[in-house]
C-alpha cells in the first residue's frame, strides 16, 4: 500500500491537543484509502448531514494531491448528462459520424477520484449507466481506468423519503464492498472545531452527545454547522433549523407509536447557547435585510419563506444589491427558468461533451443570485441543476467564480386558509440552506418605501391598514395590494378592483369604506394631525395624567400612533413627537426601544435626551 502524506495537527480552541483516540483519519477516511489501494468499488450508506460527501472533498484533497475529486450529484443528472451520441467529422475521411461522448469531467487530464453522490436519487434512465460505471469502471465504450479514474464511489442515504430506486439485483451487489456509517464514523466534531478555530466548542459536542438517537439523527453535524453560524452573528439559532414543506423542523422524541413526542427544540437550543456563552434571542430586528448582508459576508445560502405581496424579493435585491456596490444580482424566477437559461452541453473537438455555461455565470466579478419562487420550479430537470449550484456552488461540475452568496425566496405552503401551489421537500434539500427564515410582513420596511414613492396618499392609505381593519384585515391587503390601490385612488378608479379576487365576483373579505372616507378627508387621528393640533394633544395628555399615573384613553391612543408611525414620520415630526412622549406614562415610552431597528433606537435615544427635565 502507497504511504499517505499524514497532516499535522492544527490546534484550536476545542482541541489544543488532538482528541482522545484520534489515529490521523476517521473510520470513513479509512475506507476510502483502502478502496483506492485495492481498486474496488465503494459503496457507502449513512444519514443525511454526517458529512459523507465534505469528507471526501477534504480527505482526496489532503491524502491524495496529485488526484482530483470528480464529484457527480445523481440526483441532477439528465440522460444526456454521462454519455452522449453526437455527429462529428472524422479526421481521416471528413465525413460526419455518429461517436460516443463522454462527460468532460471524466477527462480532466489527471488521476481522479470518482464520486457519485445520492446514486439511489438518480432517475431510471441513468441508473443503467450508473452501474455500468460501479460494476466495471467504464461507461459506453470508455474505460475509465484509461482516463485516469483511481476510485470509484457511491454515497447515499437509505431513507425511502430521499431514494427513487433500491439495489436489489445481487449481481450489482456483489461488485461493490458497502459499508454504514454514522456521524461518529466521519471526522465532523474535528471540521467544525477547525471551523470556528477560536470557539471552544466541547459544550456544544456534550450537548449532542447526550440526545437519544433519533434527535442526535434531526440535528445533523450540518445542522450543527449552521447553529453554529447563526449564533456567530448573533442571530436566533433557530434559523439554523430547515424549514421542511414550509414548517420549522421540531427536535421532538418520536413516541412509541410515531407520533412526535414534546417540542424540546427552545430548551436544546437554549443548551447550545449558554455552552457558547451566547444570546439566543428570539428575534432581531431588521432580519431580511441582516441575514442577507450576514449572507454576503461569509458565504451563505440563505431561505426565505414568506407570504406573498409583501415585499420579500425586492428587498432582498435592494440589499444584494448595496452589497455588491451597486451591482445587480443574477436572478432566476423558477416558475419561468429552463435548463437551457443554465447550462446546455456540446460536444468538444476533444471528443467529450462538456457544458457550455449561461453566461451570467462566467467572469470572475463579485455575483451572488436571487432564486425567486423556489419552490415553484418549471421542471425536475431544472430544479436539478439548481440544486447543484445551492448544495455545491457548481454547475455541470465547473465552480461559479465570484459568488458570494445565494438567497432563495418562496411562499409557505398555505396562507389565508387556502393551498399554495407550491412543490414539496425532504429534509435532506432543507438543510443545504445555512439559515432559513420565516418572513412576517412587519419584517419588511415596504411602508417606507411606499411613503417615499407616493407621499401623503401612501401615509392615508397605510394609517387606514394599521388603524381601521383587523389582523384578518392587514393579511389580505398586502404592500403590493396596497400600491395597486394608491395607483386606482390616484386614476379615480374603485378601490375594490385593486384587492384579491376570489371568483364569481368576489373580492378580498375587506371592506373599503373606511379607506374611501380617509381619502375624501374624514376627520381622522394620526400623527400628522396631532402635529397640527399639538397643543390640545397636550392639555388632554396632562389631563391623563393627573387622573392616573399610568395614563388613561388619550395617553393610550398617542402612544399607538407613535408607535405605528414610519422612522420618516417620526423625523418629520421631531418636535411634536417629544413633545409628546415627554407626557407618557414612562412604562410606555420604554416600549419604543424594544426590539427596534438601530435607525429607531438611535432616534428614540435622541428624543428621550431632548425631552425636558
Amino acid at each position: 500500500m502507497t504511504a499517505l502524506p499524514t497532516v499535522p495537527w492544527r490546534p484550536n480552541a476545542t482541541y489544543p491537543q488532538p482528541p482522545e483516540g484520534w489515529t490521523g483519519v476517521s473510520r470513513l477516511e479509512a475506507f476510502i484509502d483502502a478502496m483506492i489501494d485495492m481498486g474496488q468499488t465503494g459503496q457507502v450508506f449513512g444519514e443525511h448531514g454526517i458529512g459523507k460527501t465534505a469528507t471526501f472533498f477534504s480527505h482526496v484533497a489532503e491524502a491524495y494531491p496529485d488526484a482530483e475529486l470528480v464529484f457527480v450529484p445523481a440526483a441532477n443528472l439528465t440522460p444526456d448528462d454521462l454519455l452522449a451520441n453526437a455527429p462529428v467529422r472524422d479526421e481521416e475521411t471528413g465525413r460526419l459520424v455518429l461517436r460516443q461522448l463522454v462527460m468532460s469531467q471524466l477527462k480532466p487530464g489527471m488521476p481522479f477520484v470518482l464520486l457519485i453522490d445520492d446514486s439511489l436519487q438518480a432517475g431510471e434512465s441513468i441508473q443503467s449507466q450508473l452501474m455500468q460505471i460501479a460494476c466495471n469502471w467504464t461507461l459506453g465504450g470508455y474505460d475509465l481506468r484509461a482516463l485516469g479514474c483511481i476510485g470509484v464511489f457511491l454515497t447515499d442515504n437509505e431513507s425511502l423519503a430521499e431514494t427513487a430506486a433500491r439495489r436489489s439485483d445481487l449481481a450489482i451487489l456483489d461488485r461493490m464492498v458497502t459499508i454504514r456509517i454514522t456521524a461518529n464514523d466521519t471526522a465532523w466534531r474535528s471540521k467544525l472545531a477547525a471551523k470556528y478555530r477560536g470557539r471552544d466548542l466541547r459544550g456544544v459536542f456534550g450537548v449532542w452527545a447526550s440526545l437519544s438517537p433519533a434527535l442526535r439523527e434531526l440535528l445533523s453535524p450540518r445542522t450543527v454547522d449552521h447553529i453554529l453560524a447563526n449564533a456567530q452573528e448573533g442571530f436566533p439559532l433557530s434559523w439554523g433549523l430547515p424549514l421542511v414543506n414550509g414548517e420549522r423542523l421540531r427536535l421532538a422524541e418520536p413516541r412509541p407509536d410515531g407520533s412526535p413526542g414534546p417540542n424540546r427544540t427552545q430548551e436544546i437550543l437554549d443548551r447550545i447557547a449558554q455552552a457558547l456563552g451566547v444570546p439566543n434571542p428570539a428575534r432581531i430586528a431588521d432580519p431580511v435585510r441582516s441575514v442577507v448582508r450576514a449572507a454576503l459576508r461569509n458565504r451563505w445560502t440563505v431561505l426565505l419563506q414568506g407570504p406573498p405581496g409583501c415585499g420579500k424579493t425586492e428587498l432582498v435585491r435592494q440589499t444584494v444589491r448595496e452589497g455588491l456596490g451597486g451591482r445587480e444580482p443574477l436572478y432566476f424566477s423558477l416558475p419561468v427558468t429552463n435548463v437551457e437559461d443554465l447550462c446546455a452541453p456540446i460536444p468538444t473537438s476533444d471528443g467529450s461533451l462538456d457544458n457550455l455555461l449561461a453566461a451570467a455565470f462566467t467572469g470572475t466579478e463579485p455575483k451572488a443570485i436571487v432564486w425567486d419562487e423556489y419552490n415553484r420550479p418549471k421542471d425536475k430537470a431544472a430544479f436539478a441543476k439548481l440544486m447543484e449550484i445551492t448544495q455545491e456552488w457548481s454547475l455541470a461540475g465547473v465552480r461559479i467564480e465570484g459568488l458570494r452568496a445565494q438567497v432563495a425566496v418562496q411562499n409557505p405552503p398555505y396562507h389565508l386558509g387556502r393551498k399554495l401551489l407550491v412543490a414539496r421537500n425532504n429534509i435532506a434539500q432543507a438543510t443545504r440552506f445555512t439559515a432559513s427564515l420565516i418572513v412576517q410582513p412587519g419584517d419588511i420596511p415596504a411602508n417606507e418605501w411606499l411613503i417615499d414613492t407616493y407621499g401623503p396618499v401612501a401615509e392615508t392609505v397605510l394609517d387606514w391598514w394599521k388603524h381601521d381593519i383587523d389582523d384578518d384585515g392587514r393579511a389580505w391587503i398586502t404592500k403590493r395590494t396596497i400600491e395597486r390601490l394608491i395607483k386606482l385612488h390616484q386614476r379615480g378608479l374603485p378601490l375594490e378592483m385593486g384587492t384579491v379576487y376570489l371568483g364569481d365576483g368576489e373580492y378580498a373579505p375587506v371592506s373599503m369604506s373606511g379607506l374611501v372616507d380617509r381619502l375624501n378627508n374624514r376627520p381622522v387621528t394620526g400623527l400628522r394631525e396631532m402635529a397640527r393640533h399639538l397643543e390640545a394633544w397636550e392639555t388632554r395628555l396632562r389631563r391623563a395624567a393627573d387622573e392616573s399615573s399610568e395614563g388613561g384613553d388619550d395617553s393610550d391612543v398617542v402612544h399607538q400612533v407613535i408607535a405605528n408611525a414610519e422612522l420618516s414620520q417620526l423625523k418629520k415630526h421631531r418636535k411634536a413627537v417629544t413633545r409628546l412622549v415627554a407626557l407618557l406614562p414612562p412604562k410606555l415610552r420604554s416600549t419604543y426601544l424594544v426590539g427596534a431597528s438601530e435607525e429607531h433606537q438611535r432616534f428614540w435615544i435622541e428624543v428621550f435626551a431632548a425631552m425636558p427635565r
